[in-house]
């Protein structure tokens, strides 16, 4: 009789290395949590948080220089990730009106249209500009250092309407 193949003992998967944007804004970057978000059962990408710090306050994140890279699983419009972004700022409340209109603008003009694999990256710091890159090439930035609270807020705020991706995102899961 022939011996049972065994398999092989499951590894943990490999930890991802830092990319190149974030690794130059944040040169001790080490990574907080990641997870995917999903619509009506459609994966529409990871996340990773980074970070200078080996953890994040969740009810303080807005202090820490962080970094959150997505990486898409399908193609998108960036008009529609600018248009959907600020549904969810407004739906946090962030923001007085002028400002999310001036958010919008910005964020259509940055906002490249992805596909699948396209990683986006955007650092933020706490009373700076957020600024944004796709495939570690630069894109844009929005200088008013608000919208960063406002934009993070989408994943990090504590009514974020994607709960267990901000825990996940945290490493509370």
């Amino acid at each position: 009789p022939l011996a049972a193949a065994q398999a092989p003992a499951p590894s943990a998967p490999p930890a991802p290395s830092v990319p190149a944007a974030i690794r130059a804004a944040l040169p001790e970057a080490t990574l907080v949590g990641g997870g995917s978000y999903r619509w009506f059962g459609l994966k529409l990408y990871d996340a990773r948080l980074w970070t200078g710090r080996k953890t994040i306050a969740p009810d303080n994140w807005e202090a820490t220089p962080l970094a959150l890279e997505l990486v898409y699983a399908r193609t998108l419009y960036g008009e529609r990730i600018a248009v959907a972004s600020l549904d969810e700022i407004k739906k946090l409340g962030l923001g007085t009106l002028a400002q999310q209109e001036n958010w919008l603008g910005a964020m259509k003009k940055i906002f490249p249209d992805v596909d699948e694999g396209t990683q986006l990256v955007g650092l933020y710091s706490p009373g700076q500009p957020t600024r944004f890159y796709r495939d570690g090439v630069p894109v844009g930035e929005v200088s008013d250092p608000e919208f960063g609270v406002a934009f993070f807020g989408i994943w990090l705020h504590p009514k974020t309407s994607a709960p267990k991706l901000r825990a996940a995102l945290l490493g509370s899961r």
